[in-house]
């Protein structure tokens, strides 16, 4: 599976983005889609996560209310809605997905076996 995350930019507090993560290759059978984010000089942290079986969604409770996990099954894309952006959410933002991963899992970056390359997003204030 290969994994390309897009739609990063710079926009001011109160913004909005979009991401985007388009899944190819072997995309049958995967359980589901992430996104993490890694802000400078910290760990990679969990998002938002997607049961591709299913739909349900989950989030961090730093980004509950304001970014909004979907997808588009037909176009193997899974995107990340970002609204009332604050200079916080600065980090480049990562997709994954795994085909294997539980529940209890998804909140971890080390259960992800696909990862795309990365996206900047930076909020100025």
């Amino acid at each position: 599976v290969q994994l390309q995350a897009s739609g990063g930019g710079l926009v001011q507090d109160g913004g909005s983005l979009r991401l985007s993560c388009a899944a190819s290759g072997e995309t049958f059978g995967l359980r589901a889609v992430g996104w993490f984010r890694q802000r400078p000089g910290k760990e990679r942290e969990f998002v938002a996560v997607l049961k591709w079986s299913g739909g349900s969604s989950y989030y961090a409770d730093s980004v509950r209310g304001r970014f909004t996990i979907s997808r588009n099954s037909a176009k193997n894309t899974v995107y990340l809605q970002m609204n009332s952006l604050k200079p916080e959410d600065t980090a480049i933002y990562y997709c994954a997905a795994d085909r294997n991963i539980i529940h209890s899992s998804m909140w971890s970056a080390n259960n992800y076996a696909h990862w795309g390359q990365g996206t900047q997003v930076t909020v100025s204030s």
